[in-house]
């Protein structure tokens, strides 16, 4: 049975960024604390769009050498059948495999526009993006590079284990993304996570209190240690 949210749920996620999704993870399961989340920056030319929370449908991609037309047309439509499949909305995340990772963008203004009317909001790819100003409205890209041509870009795989800029990540998996970056959210802990949050806010509020209105080295000390 596909994955699912609660618009509950959905709705709490799409309220915070992802640095704060990563805080509350790693409040509830503390093992996540050095891993599930994207390592390196990737450039985001949509850097006011809000947070994106979607189930991963997880691709592999090339762009260096030629593929036959033929070959790949049926695995192209097949992709399409797994991009549109449940659970949804989802989230691209495209590895690319070429040696010279970014030679050619799978990802521009048809790709953007393909993949939102098929329930994806958005791809996090340490690949290459290209056609900014046509991107469909509202589809987020978090992107390796930006490049000016295709190439000759082709899906390898699709539903298969990736890792994107250190973040393994399976078909299927619940992805948290901002401008900031991407983190796998494990479903078990979704409904532990406000309660985390409630917390956190109490806590920082506390320290940057002591921060503001009393600036001292003493009052930052109790602050941090209550």
């Amino acid at each position: 049975m596909p994955a699912t949210l609660t618009k509950q749920q959905m709705e709490f996620l799409q309220s915070i960024d992802t640095p704060t999704v990563c805080n509350i993870v790693e409040m509830v399961a503390p093992e996540r604390r050095g891993h599930g989340y994207t390592v390196r920056h990737l450039f985001c030319p949509f850097p006011d769009l809000p947070p994106i929370v979607g189930f991963a449908k997880t691709v592999t991609a090339k762009a260096k050498d030629e593929v036959a037309l033929g070959d790949y047309m049926g695995k192209r439509l097949d992709y399409l059948d797994y991009i549109a499949s449940a659970p949804t909305p989802s989230i691209a995340v495209i590895e690319d495999l070429d040696d010279e990772v970014g030679y050619g963008a799978f990802w521009g203004e048809v790709q953007s526009n393909i993949h939102k009317a098929l329930g994806c909001l958005g791809v996090v790819t340490n690949g290459s993006i290209r056609d900014i100003p046509m991107i469909a409205p509202g589809f987020q890209m978090l992107a390796g590079s930006l490049a000016p041509s295709h190439a000759y870009t082709h899906v390898e795989e699709f539903g298969v284990p990736v890792t994107v800029h250190g973040m393994k990540v399976v078909s299927g998996d619940l992805i948290h993304a901002d401008q900031h970056g991407a983190i796998v959210v494990p479903l078990d802990i979704v409904d532990r996570l406000p309660a985390a949050l409630a917390d956190i806010n109490a806590r920082e509020a506390r320290i940057i209190k002591a921060a503001k209105e009393v600036g001292t080295v003493e009052a930052i000390k109790a602050a941090l240690k209550g």
